[in-house]
């Protein structure tokens, strides 16, 4: 199996090199690679046409929600266009299409987990063109998995975990939203998943029953606010040093913080199809974080300011 990555340099796409290296060859390109700029749609087809590969893997997106919406152009082009024009490229090859989209595309409304049947009403840029960047691939008929996901993080790049550590070092206390709820999922984890829906797909082909739509969350749910306390306490666990302890975190509404670009309150995701499909049992929320923990420990660099607004 010959595989394109694009989007290597991010938080999915630097686990993906490890996770899709058992499956064949991988050819791996970030932003800054000739053919694996997003802006340039042309080349990016030109790319798909000479590499000629089995599959695709899209872990690139425009990521920062808030600038997206003073951005739209430039976000529509990253997150709907070219994932349309790789859909049409993988289409004409014959190859497959595995994308990665988000939550952001529901409008956040009740306390029910999303299923992939539900209407989408994206409240934001961000979401809207991730939602266009799903339509597209479905539209182009080409064999694909959509991957919707929430709350990513990683030891790599900036995510909400991180800075709450480092505010935590630096602070006497933390305001943390309590009324937005989700499942925080490791980009190990869905990396994992990743290589092991292709699997199957490679298995089943070219029978395309698996293609289409799914949610991929780590179980359990939660809030931002007790997240980042589990956060801190399995710090303190862990040996740091913190002067803002998990009793030092209080709740605030989502309103307490304006920001350009609106969130949703439910982030919850429904990954039974997922499970059915692939034979998957997803490990709860709480279990990636340790893992989290024990990286940044030995790698206390890690712990830069972040963009608490970018997602997958």
């Amino acid at each position: 199996m010959k595989i394109l990555l694009l989007g290597k340099g991010g938080q999915v796409g630097w686990e993906l090199q490890r996770s899709l290296a058992p499956l064949g060859e991988v050819v791996a390109l970030g932003s800054s690679s000739l053919g694996g700029n997003f802006t340039d749609l042309l080349a990016l087809a030109q790319t798909v046409r000479t590499v000629r590969p089995d599959v695709i893997v899209n872990a690139a997106a425009y990521t920062a929600v808030d600038k997206a919406q003073s951005e739209p152009e430039l976000a529509r082009t990253i997150n709907a266009l070219a994932p349309g024009v790789l859909a049409r490229e993988a289409q004409s090859l014959g190859a497959w299409l595995l994308h990665y989209s988000t939550d952001y595309v529901f409008d956040g409304a009740g306390e029910r987990p999303w299923l992939e049947s539900d209407a989408t009403a994206p409240l934001n840029v961000y979401g809207q063109t991730k939602l266009e960047g799903e339509q597209l691939i479905a539209a182009s008929g080409c064999a694909h998995l959509i991957f919707r996901t929430s709350w990513l993080y990683a030891a790599r790049g900036g995510n909400f975990a991180k800075t709450m550590l480092k505010l935590a070092q630096e602070r006497d206390s933390l305001n943390v939203i309590n009324d937005q709820f989700g499942a925080p999922t490791g980009a190990d984890l869905l990396a994992d998943v990743s290589a092991h829906a292709l699997r199957a797909v490679a298995r089943s082909a070219p029978n395309r029953r698996l293609s289409g739509l799914y949610h991929v969350a780590a179980s359990g749910e939660t809030s931002w606010y007790d997240y980042a306390k589990f956060v801190l306490t399995s710090a303190q666990q862990a040996g740091f040093e913190l002067k803002a302890g998990p009793q030092a975190v209080l709740p605030v509404p989502t309103s307490n913080f304006p920001t350009p670009a609106p969130r949703p309150h439910n982030s919850r995701l429904n990954t039974n199809k997922l499970r059915t499909a692939f034979d998957l049992c997803l490990p709860p929320w709480q279990q990636d974080v340790g893992r989290l923990l024990e990286t940044l420990r030995d790698r206390p660099s890690a712990l830069p300011s972040t963009d608490q607004g970018k997602k997958i």
